[in-house]
């Protein structure tokens, strides 16, 4: 199974809060789904799951073009959508550490579940991406198929703390890089 957090968004360079809103890769975002294509080039991929936010399905296809998986299947669903950060969307990061204080959004940010006003905590996120995982992806991998997903920042970071068996605070500590490829074998194995 490959995981891939979508590119560079517009709003990620502009240090915005973007969740559900559907904002779409910046130029850097395009190069880095370029560049994760081009690893991919030599893996056999059966099939691609994908939410359903365009920084993610762009990024997918941008992939798919680099490295000739076209013809694969893709699902698309909204249980694999970035945490959804409710009043906060469309702020800007530092602003809003400016009128709320630096603590209080880190601690939306960064605690395991604590939601932002009108929005998801990873606790939130996590009990939404797994039992999708475990009812559609890890049908696939246990029938031997090689898995894409490509999701955000919040919903890997949601799955990779259920495959690593992470606690609530080692997850904390975990970031997950756009544009590359993190690599699990199956039964899992962290390679």
């Amino acid at each position: 199974m490959i995981l891939v957090r979508h590119g560079q968004s517009v709003w990620n360079l502009e240090n915005r809060f973007t969740g559900w809103r559907d904002v779409d890769l910046s130029p850097l975002g395009i190069e880095e789904a370029k560049a994760t294509g081009e690893k991919l080039k030599s893996v056999m991929i059966d099939i691609a799951y994908t939410s359903v936010l365009i920084r993610a399905k762009h990024t997918l296809e941008i992939i798919q073009d680099i490295a000739g998986l076209q013809n694969i299947p893709v699902i698309e669903d909204k249980a694999l959508n970035e945490r959804m950060y409710g009043d906060l969307e469309g702020l800007n990061k530092a602003d809003t550490a400016t009128k709320f204080g630096e603590e209080q959004v880190h601690t939306w940010r960064r605690s395991f579940d604590i939601a932002p006003p009108g929005g998801e905590s990873l606790k939130d996120t996590y009990d939404r991406v797994i039992p999708y995982f475990k009812s559609h992806i890890e049908k696939d991998l246990n029938k031997g198929l090689t898995t894409l997903v490509v999701a955000h920042g919040n919903s890997l970071r949601a799955l990779i703390m259920f495959l690593d068996k992470l606690s609530p605070e080692e997850i904390l500590t975990i970031e997950i890089a756009t544009g590359v490829p993190i690599t699990y074998s199956w039964p899992i194995q962290s390679v």
